[in-house]
């Protein structure tokens, strides 16, 4: 009915939550120190230390972290104490509560979250790459 190429071509893609996630810290665990990773990366435990990454951070609504974070990009549901920064997107999901600087070029605040936070939008590093070689 369909050829292989009108099949791929309806395939539509997947939300971010559901690619495949390398590393989970689940509810009722915790972890102090420092994390990298290179793949998404889902928390819904406790966390204290520094975390860095170019990809994404996911945060559930369960976690407690209290954190300096360098990330690619950022979805927080979750409590959060600490400093952002993103080079992609922060994305902060109801119910999240959030105590901190944030600096990244694009912010997605849903209704309900409660934010103490200083706000920094940086342009995106596509944009910092053209200016430059202007």
């Amino acid at each position: 009915m369909f050829s292989k190429k009108e099949t791929k071509q309806m395939k539509k893609e997947t939300p971010l939550e559901k690619r495949e996630i390398k590393a989970f810290l689940g509810p009722g665990s915790s972890f102090e120190g420092k994390l990298t990773f290179d793949e998404i990366v889902r928390m819904d435990g406790h966390f204290r230390g520094e975390i860095v990454s170019r990809d994404t951070l996911i945060v559930g609504e369960t976690a407690d972290i209290q954190a300096e974070v360098n990330v690619g990009s950022l979805i927080l549901s979750g409590k959060f104490k600490g400093n952002i920064k993103a080079v992609g997107k922060v994305e902060l999901r109801n119910p999240a509560q959030i105590e901190g600087d944030i600096e990244t070029p694009v912010l997605v605040v849903e209704e309900g979250v409660v934010m103490n936070s200083q706000i920094s939008m940086t342009k995106p590093i596509s944009e910092n790459l053209t200016s430059l070689d202007e």
